[in-house]
């Protein structure tokens, strides 16, 4: 035993002496290296490099020659040089006074491909992978590339997708790399739901929400599939939304996509703390600055007593105060609001403190994702610009802005430390998103039978932001065709320009005995007199109408149509051509939440136009609307609009009015009746001539069907109308009188209706269906109890 010891302990130390080693570290293949402790190199000889030059296996290399080295150089040498991924293998050995590096180049990809995808196509899978064509072939690349080509299936929604990379080899060391993918079903939002919400309904807040459970119709959108950007993004959303319904406590303790892979689908839940609603005490400026006078700034304030809190509300006024300090000579002038609250009474004090802030300025405005978009087109939505001071509530403000553009699909607005204590960078990502379109329409309606359109539409035209359409329409009565440009920002300032043309022809039909073509144009100039919310646009338009009858097509006056004995004399004395040139302006005030489809806020306009600016025509028309919305019943999503609008129109002069330029009225303002089946009309020839003013009034409810599925987009509508048509021009009253006829329903007299209708935003584009019974009317009245109408867009 002693002997066996004994040899034992001179091998062990002999084995020492001689210091052999082998190493194996993680690579594509083994890997063994032997050499001699304390022993010196005497030259470095390199083997098995087909395409890598000696220099460069020599470079990454810590032993030199003749130096002396040992295990821990040869150790650190094979790791620079499985580091650079140029190689599958590599042994270094000693051989006498020499070392031996041998190694086994990577093979070149010679093409990279995908098999089995139809969701994503290759173009877009090549952006994801790192592995290139003509690129050296390393594992951790390909494992790599397998995570991210798994996480892009991920964020498209498919959670249960698998990758499994396949290599085919070529000749000279050449490999093609293939990747077999599975994409599987599309991952699913099963349910959302939310915990801690005793205002409003889990269906209430869902609206809210981007995210979409996946439902009948979930093959026509994106968003019932789990994403975690857009997971954060509702949780902001239901934060504003909160905020802005008075729940100034409001918190989201958490947010929780769940995956059940047996199903594969997702559990969403958000647990909230409502909080209290609060509502507004009093509201208070301060100054803290000599030169500023808070009670002349209390008129910029958008927040009032007896209000529910509104954060937006908060924030524009912040934004209003900053930019009117600003003006007033203090560039670094910071308001910050505070909020009072009186928990037992649920109200909240508010005071908006003016000061002066650091004095910072913007050393540059660094803008990163605009690859179609000119990058002016995002500055110019910047009230700051390089070297003005910095302040923080004009950068929400822009912000803000470029999200309402629709040209993004995310914005993100940041700053970072300048060259000095004194200078901020402003950072500007955007994610630039499709803004053109190409739409075909068809649809129906009982005015004007089938209808259809094609038009090509670009809401960001050459990246500069402008607004383009061409559009052709027809009809079974009906042509029509259109061009039209919007320039937000007219010379560089922000005054919106605009410029239509267009084309109508309309043929007889049930509610006209007589064709009109109409072609002409105008442009605008809009300016913002009290930021987004009122406006003022001032415009030209001139437009030839050419009004003929079927039966005596060359008639071109009263004289002219005897033919014809069923054509109101009103009508005959407007046959031929008619030039109008006309100049008018428009007030516009609007808060509303969302142009297209609003629950919350007020709209109302104000305009005069005045034709008579060359032409035939001579008149003065006022007209004015108004519309307020409100939600009565948030949790059932009951939303209620009063609106109102009128108008007055006189000849000028000697001159009389004619039929096309007098107001009709009918089914679009008070349903219940036909088009133009309210107000003045012949006796004789029963055509509605129109009159010098009208008013019109409604009260609707609209609300969605509490018992079909939300994905089928139908919602229901209660409504009642009242209006009237009056007043028809003297002159021509006395044309109809004198020519056998007479002029009925010429006085005031209110109709009314009252109805019901439905509406449904389906695949194929909104269709809606009114039913209509009217209370008030005059016997010479055309009634129409049901309407459709509707159309689509591909």
């Amino acid at each position: 035993m002693q002997r066996l010891q004994k040899n034992s302990s001179a091998v062990l130390l002999a084995a020492a002496f001689l210091g052999s080693s082998a190493i194996v570290p993680v690579g594509f293949g083994p890997l063994s290296a032997t050499v001699a402790e304390a022993a010196v190199a005497r030259s470095i000889v390199v083997r098995g490099n087909e395409r890598i030059e000696e220099e460069t296996v020599l470079s990454y290399l810590t032993i030199r020659p003749g130096q002396s080295y040992g295990a821990g150089d040869v150790d650190e040498s094979l790791k620079a040089l499985f580091a650079t991924g140029l190689f599958a293998d590599v042994k270094i050995t000693p051989q006498g006074s020499s070392v031996v590096v041998t190694v086994s180049e990577n093979p070149m990809i010679n093409r990279v491909s995908f098999e089995g995808n139809k969701k994503l196509n290759d173009d877009a899978l090549k952006t994801v992978v790192r592995s290139s064509e003509r690129a050296m072939l390393t594992r951790a690349k390909v494992q790599s590339d397998v995570q991210n080509l798994l996480e892009a299936y991920r964020r498209s929604g498919r959670y249960g997708a698998s990758v499994e990379p396949k290599i085919i080899d070529r000749a000279n060391n050449r490999v093609d790399l293939v990747f077999e993918i599975d994409e599987g079903a599309k991952t699913g939002v099963e349910r959302i739901s939310f915990i801690g919400n005793d205002s409003f309904s889990d269906s209430r807040l869902q609206d809210v929400i981007r995210t979409r459970e996946t439902g009948l119709l979930g093959w026509l959108r994106t968003t019932d599939t789990y994403d975690p950007d857009r997971l954060a993004a509702d949780q902001e959303l239901l934060r504003q939304y909160y905020f802005k319904k008075g729940y100034a406590d409001f918190r989201i303790l958490s947010a929780t996509a769940e995956l059940d892979r047996e199903t594969n689908v997702f559990y969403v839940t958000f647990t909230v703390d409502e909080g209290e609603k609060y509502t507004i005490s009093d509201v208070e400026v301060v100054s803290s600055l000599s030169d500023v006078d808070p009670e002349s700034l209390r008129g910029v304030v958008r927040t009032d007593a007896g209000d529910t809190f509104n954060s937006l509300r908060v924030e524009q006024s912040v934004e209003d105060l900053t930019v009117r300090v600003a003006e007033g000579g203090y560039a670094f002038a910071q308001v910050r609001p505070r909020a009072s609250r009186d928990y037992d009474n649920k109200t909240i004090s508010l005071t908006y403190y003016i000061e002066e802030g650091p004095r910072a300025y913007v050393e540059r405005i660094n803008i990163v994702g605009n690859d179609r978009t000119r990058e002016y087109v995002l500055r110019r939505e910047f009230d700051l610009a390089e070297g003005d001071a910095f302040n923080r509530a004009l950068l929400d403000k822009a912000e803000r802005r470029l999200k309402n553009l629709g040209f993004f699909e995310k914005v993100s607005v940041t700053t970072s430390q300048g060259s000095a204590p004194d200078r901020v960078v402003v950072n500007v990502n955007v994610e630039e998103k499709a803004t053109g379109e190409v739409s075909f329409g068809i649809g129906y309606s009982t005015t004007d039978g089938v209808i259809g359109d094609v038009s090509i539409s670009e809401k960001n035209f050459l990246g500069r932001g402008q607004y383009v359409k061409i559009g052709v329409g027809g009809g079974t009565d009906t042509q029509s065709y259109e061009f039209s440009f919007r320039e937000p920002f007219f010379l560089g300032r922000r005054i919106g320009f605009d410029l239509d043309l267009y084309r109508k022809v309309t043929e007889e039909n049930d509610y006209r005995d007589y064709d009109e073509d109409k072609i002409g144009g105008g442009f605008g100039f809009t300016l913002p007199l009290k930021e987004e919310e009122l406006t003022l646009r001032l415009g030209y338009e001139i437009y030839q109408t050419d009004i003929s009858d079927p039966a005596s097509p060359g008639a071109t006056g009263l004289a002219d149509c005897a033919v014809n004995p069923d054509l109101s004399p009103a009508i005959c004395d407007s046959l031929g051509k008619r030039l109008t040139s006309a100049i008018s302006y428009k007030l516009a005030y609007n808060t509303l939440d969302n142009n297209l489809n609003p629950s919350d806020g007020f709209y109302a306009t104000f305009g005069q136009e005045f034709a008579g600016v060359g032409g035939d025509s001579f008149y003065l028309k006022t007209t004015a609307e108004a519309r307020a919305y409100r939600e009565l019943l948030p949790d059932f999503g009951l939303v209620g609009k009063l609106a109102i609008q009128g108008g007055h129109i006189t000849g000028l002069g000697d001159e009389r009015l004619r039929v096309s330029e007098q107001f009709m009225m009918g089914g679009t303002m008070v349903r219940g009746f036909e088009n133009s089946g309210i107000g003045p009309r012949d006796s004789v020839g029963d055509d509605a001539i129109g009159g010098q003013m009208f008013f019109a009034a409604t009260a609707e409810g609209t609300f969605p069907f509490p018992v079909i599925p939300k994905e089928f987009g139908l919602s229901g509508a209660v409504f009642a109308d009242a209006g009237s048509l009056w007043d028809a021009d003297d002159d021509l009253e006395n044309i109809v009188n004198t020519n056998g006829g007479q002029v009925v329903s010429d006085d005031f007299a209110l109709r009314a209706s009252v109805g019901a209708g439905i509406r449904w935003q389906s695949p194929f584009g909104p269709l809606r269906a009114d039913f209509a019974w009217p209370l008030m009317k005059e016997d010479s009245d055309k009634t129409q109890v049901f309407r459709l109408s509707g159309g689509t867009r591909f």
